[in-house]
């Protein structure tokens, strides 16, 4: 598909620590879902972002430290390319991480809007990690920070205890539910796949530049 034509553009956004032993050509096999969707032959032909601007796709060797700040011209097809990105990570990754991916309709012109015009704008959060543990403590941890900040508009963070409680008693049964059924081994729902609501009604969301 020509770049001109593509009805959506696609940020990637996030950091994900991996492993002391994970080479850049483990990393570059693993990235390959992105660069080739890109039309690149490399990781570092691919690396860069349909905007000048974003840092792109960045590999800090002395923290072994892979970031995110990556925009591409495509399609639906895209999310097939993130569910390989992310099975390809988990064997990468060090500890649990989230991966924003926003779709912005390239078609879609807020100061044009119509009253019928609806813009196509999705947000997906994806989740890799090196087990189902540590993805879950990262999705954990994304909904204390999302439910705390919400409440504190009304609550001391003080009272707040007693929620943040519940909530880790409902992971711990998703985990023990998990483990019972015999799929340690494999991703939890959510895992590699997307877990965001789609943007509409709130505004488009700012692109991410740091």
């Amino acid at each position: 598909m020509s770049s001109y034509n593509a009805p959506f553009e696609i940020h990637v956004h996030g950091q994900v620590q991996l492993r002391p032993d994970a080479s850049f050509d483990q990393l570059q096999e693993a990235l390959k879902p992105l660069w080739k969707y890109a039309g690149a032959r490399s990781l570092a032909d691919g690396a860069a972002s349909a905007y000048e601007e974003e840092p792109g796709i960045k590999f800090d060797v002395q923290e072994h430290l892979l970031q995110m700040c990556w925009t591409v011209r495509g399609d639906d097809d895209f999310r097939q390319s993130l569910d390989e990105m992310c099975m390809s990570l988990n064997e990468l990754a060090e500890q649990g991480a989230a991966i924003e991916v926003t779709f912005y309709d390239t078609d879609f012109d807020e100061e044009d809007e119509g009253q019928s015009a609806e813009s196509r704008d999705d947000f997906v959060m994806l989740f890799v990690g090196p087990t189902p543990a540590a993805i879950m403590q990262v999705q954990r941890d994304l909904l204390v920070q999302d439910v705390v900040n919400m409440m504190e508009r009304h609550f001391d963070g003080a009272e707040l205890g007693g929620v943040v409680t519940e909530i880790d008693k409902l992971f711990s049964q998703r985990f023990d539910a998990l483990v019972n059924s015999l799929e340690i081994g494999k991703p939890p729902r959510g895992s590699g796949g997307s877990g965001g609501g789609h943007g509409g009604g709130g505004g488009r969301r700012p692109r991410h530049l740091h």
